[in-house]
């Protein structure tokens, strides 16, 4: 019993192993693959790619997000499935080329000359001649024929008859070789390229990402990949004026550092701009210094146009602030008091605001980003819209609520302009929490009038909010800074409520005049914020447009609110002159005189004063000059299955070319000597019967019978019908590609 089952568990296991092989090499499961690949691309094309896990969270959510990182779909051409799946269709490939391959090279090299007068007689495509000479000099002229035709031929003498085999085309059953090699050396050169040498590294030596912020020369060796390494792409950070030598890979849970086998200086970051201020050309003015022999090779790269050393490409990626220098004026956005400080910082660093402005102790400045060229779009702010380009048409509480939205969202066409230099930063306060400021340098002139734009988002998944302030006849925010701060005190908003109850009822009965000047004075204390009884649901004192909505909304009836609105507003703007009048005053500049660009001063500066409630910071920090630092981001990519993929891209076209316009033809004639002469039988087939073939088969068979002098005994049509004379329309012999 034992005997029997060791002979057949041997049986067994070739019969599963064969049954592997077959599986592996079906068309089937090769088909099934390239499905599953071109979904993972699509996949991979849409979903953007080695993100930050928080933008993927924001995106789809805590759950989504989480099952799509445990599917790899954030890295899906380096994830270990994407990987695998290239391989088992590498070996399905290759079993389907060495199963197939030699049966094809075999057929293409035959000449198909055993075939019998029966055989050719039983093809679709076929005719017979009656020649009246002998049978060697027929046979002459015919494979003279084949090989002006563009055929290669046999001659066989057999049984008393001669037969000439030719045939035409056989590159077609190499282009199906190529086609699937192609397919081969194209995923073999995806290997080359992808992460799996890292991770054979990281799996055979011990390699492991590093997760913590540490100085790249302290990093250690179990952190680093070796300048021998064959393959990656990583980045590399580079300011004017210094040099790296290592390129940094991004792992899903971390960075490898990997050794350059060079050194990379910057001399000089080049932009350049169209009339518009659109960018049109990025380079970088390079020199690459070599480790062996201290070279120094000079290099532009410029983007689509790498340089490559020692078998590294140097794209140019992208460009960053390099450590610019920021120097800056604070101004005070809470209190009475517009004292300025000056500030200044750098580009990456953080500064502490000392500032003795109130509300700003214990926070935090973290300089992000500096731009010295911004191209935006300016075309909203038009006198038939709000803030945010919304139609004027609405109710009174969304007026009010439009007025607190973002000063950059318009429903206008876009008109993109140069807005000059800008600044990006954290306020960070004593708890950690942050918020994100992005302040131009200059004003911008938006529908007619000059305001200086100051960016907030409390996420920097959110877009930028933008606070419009006024620019005065100097070109500065001097002039609404003091006018925000004469609010805030209270004295102040008295005489400005005083001046205007006289201004407006000179020769009024005193009870009502100062009945308006207590009107007046409410509504100033509303609108700066100093009335307690209006809070928001979180119990934070509010400000602005929002602090008037609010009073109205809980002490005016609904009929007679739209009146007293009205009323408000125009009270509003009538005493915000009056308290202009008295900050410049202050200052000791004259007064004012009432005309429409001072009148359109007021309601702009009382819209961002209103805005200003939601800043959220207590500073508000004008970007007076500037020393611009640049840095290049590089691609730095050893990539040895790029020159795979080109041969395998290659051998795909020249095998696809060949399957599709390369057509196989074989052509056939038996010669047989009769009382009158010699007997022709001609045969023609093709591996794939289309329209050309069959105008083809009508052309060689006329030929034939030109060049022989001889007439058509029998033939068939493409519809297959014979004839013959005597039995016209007699049906032919069965269509027959194979010979016999």
């Amino acid at each position: 019993m034992n005997a029997v089952n060791s002979v057949r568990r041997p049986k067994v296991t070739r019969r599963a192993w064969s049954n592997t092989l077959d599986l592996l090499g079906s068309m089937r499961f090769a088909i099934s693959l390239l499905v599953i690949l071109s979904i993972a691309s699509i996949i991979g094309t849409v979903l953007t790619q080695d993100d930050p896990y928080p933008n993927y969270v924001n995106q789809f959510g805590p759950f989504w997000a989480d099952i799509f990182r445990s599917l790899g779909l954030y890295t899906v051409y380096s994830s270990w499935w994407f990987m695998l799946i290239l391989g088992f269709l590498m070996v399905s490939v290759s079993l389907c080329v060495i199963r197939n391959a030699p049966k094809m090279i075999a057929d293409a090299k035959s000449w198909k000359d055993r075939v019998r007068e029966g055989s050719l007689r039983a093809f679709h495509h076929k005719g017979e001649f009656a020649v009246h000479g002998t049978r060697a000099k027929t046979s002459v002229v015919l494979a003279t024929l084949s090989a002006k035709l563009g055929y290669k031929f046999v001659t066989r003498e057999s049984e008393g008859a001669t037969l000439i085999a030719a045939k035409r085309g056989a590159l077609t059953k190499f282009g199906y070789i190529s086609a699937h090699i192609a397919i081969v050396v194209i995923c073999l050169g995806g290997l080359l390229d992808s992460n799996l040498p890292i991770r054979l590294q990281m799996w055979l030596f011990d390699k492991s990402p590093i997760r913590s912020n540490t100085v790249i020369n302290e990093i250690p060796p179990e952190h680093r990949l070796s300048q021998s390494n064959p393959t990656f792409r990583g980045y590399a950070w580079v300011p004017e004026g210094q040099h790296v030598s290592t390129a940094i890979l991004n792992q899903p849970d971390g960075s490898l550092i990997q050794d350059l086998p060079f050194s990379i200086e910057l001399n000089k970051f080049i932009v350049d701009y169209y009339s518009t201020g659109m960018p049109k050309l990025f380079a970088s003015d390079i020199v690459v210094v070599d480790h062996k022999t201290g070279a120094r090779v000079p290099a532009r790269v410029e983007v689509n146009k790498p340089f490559t050393y020692d078998g590294v490409s140097i794209y140019q990626s992208s460009f960053q602030d390099g450590g610019s220098h920021m120097q800056m004026t604070a101004w005070p956005m809470t209190g009475a008091s517009g004292k300025t400080t000056p500030f200044g910082g750098v580009i990456g660093n953080s500064a502490p605001l000392n500032a003795p402005i109130a509300g700003a102790d214990g926070q935090t400045i973290e300089f992000a980003d500096f731009r010295a060229i911004n191209v935006e779009n300016v075309s909203n702010g038009s006198g038939a819209n709000d803030a945010r380009g919304v139609a004027a048409h609405r109710t009174l509480k969304e007026a009010f609520d439009e007025r607190l939205g973002s000063g950059a969202k318009t429903s206008k066409p876009m008109n993109m302009h140069n807005v000059g230099p800008s600044v990006q930063y954290k306020v960070r306060d004593k708890d950690g929490q942050a918020r994100e400021y992005n302040n131009y340098m200059l004003p911008v002139d938006v529908a007619g009038e000059r305001m200086f734009l100051a960016g907030m988002r409390n996420s920097p998944n959110d877009p930028f909010r933008y606070l419009r302030i006024p620019a005065d006849a100097g070109g500065t925010v001097k002039e609404w800074m003091n006018l925000r701060a004469t609010l805030e005190n209270p004295a102040m908003r008295a005489a400005a409520a005083h001046r205007f109850a006289l201004r407006s009822a000179p020769g009024s009965n005193p009870e009502l005049r100062q009945h308006l000047e207590e009107s007046v004075l409410r509504a100033l204390t509303l609108f700066a914020g100093a009335d307690n009884s209006i809070k928001m649901p979180n119990g934070q004192t509010v400000g602005g447009f929002q602090a008037i909505a609010g009073f109205i909304d809980h002490s005016v009836p609904k009929g007679e609110q739209e009146k007293a609105a009205g009323l408000l507003l125009r009270m509003l703007e009538g005493a915000t002159w009056d308290l202009w009048q008295l900050s410049r005053e202050q200052l000791g500049e004259p007064d004012a005189q009432a005309n429409a660009d001072e009148s359109r001063f007021i309601q702009s500066s009382i819209n961002a004063i209103s805005d200003s409630f939601l800043y959220g910071s207590p500073v508000y920090l004008q970007l007076d000059s500037f020393k611009e630092v640049q840095a290049s981001v590089f691609q730095l990519a050893r990539a040895p299955g790029k020159k795979v993929v080109y041969l395998g891209s290659l051998l795909l076209v020249l095998g696809i070319f060949s399957m599709f316009y390369v057509r196989e033809r074989r052509l056939w004639f038996w010669l047989k000597d009769t009382d009158h002469g010699t007997n022709v039988v001609m045969a023609m087939s093709s591996a794939r019967k289309t329209l050309d073939f069959e105008k083809e088969f009508v052309q060689t068979r006329d030929a034939v019978g030109a060049a022989l002098g001889a007439k058509l005994v029998e033939t068939s049509d493409a519809a297959g019908a014979s004839d013959k004379p005597g039995n016209a329309g007699a049906p032919s012999a069965r269509s027959q590609d194979s010979t016999r």
